[in-house]
């Protein structure tokens, strides 16, 4: 396909970033090729126990060279101060409170414990008891079950940061190699942001640079508040490969056909997008040779030439993914035929929640394919004009961000899909076996106190506007609705996912999406709808998607 969005720009071709990043990226796979079985050599000289000194440094010691690039360990007090002030102000409160911990640690006493092994699995013990029980348990051998417990405070919830890093210390000394594979595993899961900035110095300090994929699969999950370049995982990764070499680290990662981790891969994806780095990474997938047995990537190119989307998140590398499953070969086809008669500009406004909006439109509304985006506007805001809406401007009060509803709110953000979307939204709830079905679902919802009912809206086998209902994943309260796997896997060819809100007949005060709802959207990047109760008779009809993005389409009336 010629012509693509995914083209680099000329700014970026002249600058030669991306030769820059393939450069690094193949710098990065030769480092993984070269290093030993036992992993790479720490700045420091190990002390006895296997952990080098907590500075990191050493005279004798030769400073490590990523590919032809020195990288100075003193890069990391060079890092850029950016993001909001609250986010510095997070960073900083978090640091100091490691810190702090540290110092108490280190000027208070153990406390004896009558069974030092038990005492290690209780997290709501002191971390004075904690390190009575592991003072007592080092004067002996160390046993089998005592590393165990070690490994456990690492990741376990509960344990203070001063406790783990006593446990970190030993296991250093007795059980490296596992204790690395411990911190591999659970560093991009770990809840307490204290332990896990403090484990990112320490995987820093000791120089293990075969833990870089943990670092960088933690810094790829979001963390709000905190500005992705001052995160204590970017920091890690600035000390081991130098500032100039951390993007370079994550394309390596991502385009290594050696890496196993697919999950790992659609991180460093997602972060990289997340970072602007969004021209490079598709000029990379579209250009760069992509071995055969490369289905990760051989997915991705194949979504870019025939369905004319590319990604940006790992639910939508997902979402690609399972529709080129065998399964959903029909649709595929489908989708790719419509997407081939577009014009070029066209294919660069579209997303991947595009695709089932384009194949229903080529259905009933084919005349909305060649239609502009403004043109696609004013029929939407002729539609809403005359209709009733009903919006609760403080519905988020306390949250940041707006909360806006009306279609004129949200013109600047709205793209062709989000439009061509509404309309048929609108097209489909006026069909009136939907709007019945719609009802009686809504009513069955009414007198189940047990949760939310949700489904999706798809087209059946010859085209037609169909509900598909779809019960929770869990039941736990009526003002909650978890999508189910089956649904999900329905709703990559659906057209749309929907919720209600039908607590009772006269629901005015909770039409529209809630906290919830709205993390859903930027989690899923779906065309989502939320049906609310006005009266017996009436239904409110919200339209929403990632970004906060929320229209108010009116009402639904009984038919």
């Amino acid at each position: 396909m010629v012509g693509l969005v995914w083209q680099p720009s000329p700014e970026v071709a002249q600058s030669g970033d991306q030769r820059r990043r393939i450069e690094f990226a193949a710098a990065y796979q030769n480092e993984r090729a070269a290093r030993s079985p036992e992993g790479c050599q720490t700045r420091a000289a190990p002390q006895p126990g296997g952990l080098p000194n907590k500075s990191g440094k050493d005279a004798a010691t030769p400073r490590r060279r990523y590919g032809a690039l020195e990288t100075p360990a003193s890069r990391v007090h060079s890092l850029p101060v950016r993001g909001h002030r609250r986010a510095r102000v997070v960073w900083a409160g978090a640091a100091l409170t490691a810190a702090a911990l540290r110092l108490f640690s280190g000027c208070t006493q153990p406390i004896a414990v009558d069974s030092p092994l038990e005492a290690l699995g209780d997290p709501n013990l002191s971390w004075r008891k904690h390190l009575g029980a592991m003072q007592a348990l080092d004067v002996h051998p160390v046993e089998p079950d005592y590393l165990t417990a070690l490994h456990e405070m690492m990741w376990r919830p509960g344990y203070t940061p001063a406790t783990r890093e006593e446990a970190f210390e030993r296991l250093g000394r007795h059980d490296v190699q596992r204790l690395k594979r411990t911190c591999r595993q659970w560093l991009p899961r770990l809840g307490t942001p204290a332990w896990r900035e403090r484990l990112c110095e320490l995987i820093a300090e000791n120089g293990w640079f075969e833990l870089t994929p943990a670092l960088v699969s933690s810094w790829a999950r979001p963390t709000g508040f905190v500005d992705d370049m001052e995160r204590a995982e970017y920091a890690a990764l600035v000390r081991l490969h130098g500032q100039d070499n951390v993007i370079g680290v994550v394309f390596g990662i991502l385009f290594d056909p050696t890496e196993t981790s697919s999950a790992l891969r659609a991180r460093c994806w997602e972060l990289l997008n997340r970072l602007g780095h969004r021209d490079q990474v598709i000029s990379m997938l579209t250009e760069q040779p992509i071995p055969a047995e490369d289905g990760l990537l051989g997915d991705l190119r194949a979504g870019a030439v025939d369905l004319g989307v590319v990604p940006h998140t790992r639910e939508e590398i997902l979402w690609i993914q399972k529709l080129r499953e065998p399964a959903r070969a029909e649709f595929y086809a489908q989708a790719s035929a419509v997407v081939a008669g577009l014009s070029e500009r066209r294919r660069r406004t579209l997303n991947v929640r595009d695709l089932p909006i384009l194949v229903a439109v080529s259905i009933h509304d084919p005349p909305l394919l060649a239609a502009s985006t403004q043109e696609l506007y004013e029929r939407l805001r002729d539609r809403l004009a005359t209709a009733r809406h009903h919006i609760d401007p403080d519905r988020f009060e306390g949250y940041p961000g707006t909360y806006r509803q009306r279609l004129r709110g949200h013109k600047q953000s709205l793209t062709w899909g989000d439009l061509a979307a509404m309309l048929l939204a609108l097209r489909a709830v006026a069909v009136p076996q939907v709007a019945a079905h719609l009802f009686d679902y809504a009513r069955r919802d009414r007198v189940d106190r047990s949760c939310e009912y949700g489904g999706v809206i798809a087209l059946d086998a010859k085209g037609r506007f169909e509900v598909l209902e779809f019960p929770p994943r869990f039941r736990r309260r009526d003002n909650e609705f978890i999508a189910s796997q089956e649904m999900l896997d329905t709703a990559y060819t659906a057209v749309f996912h929907f919720h209600n809100h039908a607590q009772r007949y006269r629901n005015v005060r909770y039409a529209g999406p809630g906290i919830g709802d709205v993390n859903y959207a930027d989690n899923m990047r779906a065309n989502c709808l939320v049906f609310t109760f006005i009266n017996a008779e009436t239904l409110n009809i919200d339209f929403y998607r990632h970004g906060r993005v929320i229209v108010d389409l009116g009402e639904v009336k009984l038919p």
